[in-house]
């Protein structure tokens, strides 16, 4: 496959969503058009591979769910998001990573940790023996803040029972949490991400190991180092809780 995202499969994933969404029209005006376009051009530049989600079975609990979130008008970030970032991967996965918000990538594509910052988590996840597609992974937001921005106190608040649905129908062996908002948002903490990592909590009963997220350490190489010690007991937490080997049968 190519290491582009393909054009073509962007507008099929964008307008599938929409389908999703009861829009089977869709106008663009000239402005709307040049800019949806040149949003378009620069994502097909992207490094990272296109997937195409699957349909929604129904009666299934999890599609329920993920359909629910994609009409969500809960807060702000419904008028100027242009798709929902409901996560993706195996739903019985037994490692759940969970990260931020979308950002202006994952926006544009559907999908969770797209980008250079996806590359990374791709091979942070590889050297713990995951594959991308072994684990699911998913947003506290599953909508883009405006400009990347922190993501706001009620902004999290509406998203937030999504994120506990999540967890409670995938049922994880562990959990890690990338990034400060993500570890304060699981935890119901408000200390800094120095205090939370390099220990172990709980998430509905789920072990938690809280690390930098992948954007940041793309930032500072210095955080590489610590990084790859929370990688180191969040598999161990997660082989002695039971976890399935990669590839393989439970630990």
């Amino acid at each position: 496959m190519s290491d582009q995202v393909d054009r073509h499969d962007l507008l099929i994933r964008f307008f599938s969503q929409r389908a999703e969404l009861g829009q089977d029209q869709w106008y663009l005006d000239d402005s709307t058009a040049t800019e949806f376009v040149a949003r378009l051009s620069q994502l097909a530049s992207l490094p990272g591979e296109a997937t195409t989600a699957a349909p929604p079975a129904s009666g299934d609990e999890f599609e329920d769910l993920r359909s629910e979130v994609l009409v969500c008008e809960r807060c702000r970030l419904a008028e100027g998001r242009m798709t929902v970032v409901f996560g993706e991967g195996d739903r019985s996965a037994d490692l759940l990573v969970v990260g931020e918000a979308p950002g202006y990538e994952e926006d544009m594509s559907g999908r969770p940790f797209v980008g250079r910052a996806g590359k990374l988590l791709d091979k942070m996840l590889a050297a713990i023996g995951f594959q991308r597609e072994e684990v699911f992974i998913c947003n506290v937001l599953k909508c883009r803040p405006p400009g990347n921005r922190d993501p706001l106190v009620d902004e999290v608040a509406a998203c937030r029972p999504y994120l506990h649905r999540q967890v409670e129908l995938i049922r994880p062996k562990a959990i890690c949490a990338f990034g400060r908002f993500a570890a304060q948002t699981l935890l119901a903490s408000d200390r800094s991400l120095t205090h939370l990592r390099g220990g172990t909590h709980e998430f509905l009963g789920v072990p938690v190991v809280v690390t930098y997220h992948p954007a940041a350490l793309l930032r500072n190489e210095d955080w590489k180092r610590p990084a790859w010690e929370d990688l180191k007991r969040l598999r161990r937490l997660y082989d002695e809780a039971g976890g399935r080997e990669p590839g393989g049968e439970s630990a």
